[in-house]
């Protein structure tokens, strides 16, 4: 079993860098299965019902989302009914959408986990440790013989601190949300992949895939500006972990950036 992850889709780059990339990365690596991170594919901030069944026609198969989830409101008329787009599961109860779900391949079931860390994420949050224990137990439950985490968070040692927790209960931890991919991939002895950011996919002259002028004119000035995205070339981040069919633990984790 192969598992692509890609990083976070950044504006119509970031589009534009999918569709040119996807394809040939499946075939390339002989990926089964997709997820990509979606909540800045919308002009830098949330996702729109067009582009997630854009992303469902290039071929990926669950989409996670973060902090800017709420980032277009058209999202409230359609993530109740989307499987296959997940928002982070320590939101507070009763909030819309779904923190988790489980898709069949290969004759394996798939769980797929979405969680936002609580430092320096703008938000308060249900305890990711205690959110992910829940969601894995529902999903074991439920049959899964594969369980995957976008864990959406800022700070490296809270991205490690829910690894290392999760070393025994999860076959995937990968990070999202710095938009700087990590060289740190890791197989644990358990058998779990991790890697703390898997990048960004998007515009290449940018500062995280916003324009640099306007995110220049913040740090210079610390005066307000809005942001935009960036355009021009782009580039993929993702990252690729060969799952053994037998086992279900990570025997291989590649990094692409192009």
């Amino acid at each position: 079993m192969n598992i692509l992850v890609i990083g976070d889709i950044v504006g119509d780059a970031g589009m534009k860098a999918l569709a040119a990339n996807i394809s040939n990365l499946k075939e390339k690596y002989e990926i089964d299965f997709t997820i990509v991170n979606g909540e800045n594919s919308a002009d830098g901030m949330g996702i729109t019902k067009k582009i997630l069944y854009d992303m469902y026609s290039y071929g990926v198969d669950v989409v996670t989302m973060g902090n800017h989830t709420w980032g277009k409101k058209d999202i409230f008329s359609f993530i109740d009914d989307e499987k296959r787009l997940i928002r982070p599961a320590n939101y507070a109860e009763g909030v819309v959408g779904k923190g988790a779900t489980l898709l069949n391949c290969k004759d394996k079931k798939i769980g797929v986990i979405n969680l936002i860390g609580r430092v320096n994420t703008g938000g308060s949050f249900d305890s990711p440790f205690a959110v992910a224990d829940r969601k894995i137990e529902e999903l074991k439950a439920d049959g899964a013989d594969i369980i995957v985490v976008d864990f959406h968070a800022e700070a490296t040692a809270e991205k490690k601190a829910l690894a290392y927790y999760l070393k025994d209960k999860a076959t995937i931890v990968f990070g999202t949300h710095t938009h700087v991919q990590t060289a740190d991939e890791k197989i644990y002895e358990s058998g779990m992949g991790y890697i703390t950011d898997v990048g960004m996919t998007g515009p290449e002259d940018s500062i995280i895939g916003m324009d640099c002028q306007a995110a220049l004119k913040r740090f210079l000035t610390q005066m307000p500006e809005r942001y935009s995205c960036a355009t021009g070339k782009f580039f993929i981040n993702a990252v690729v972990f060969n799952i053994d069919d037998k086992t279900n633990k990570v025997e291989k984790i590649i990094r692409i950036s192009q």
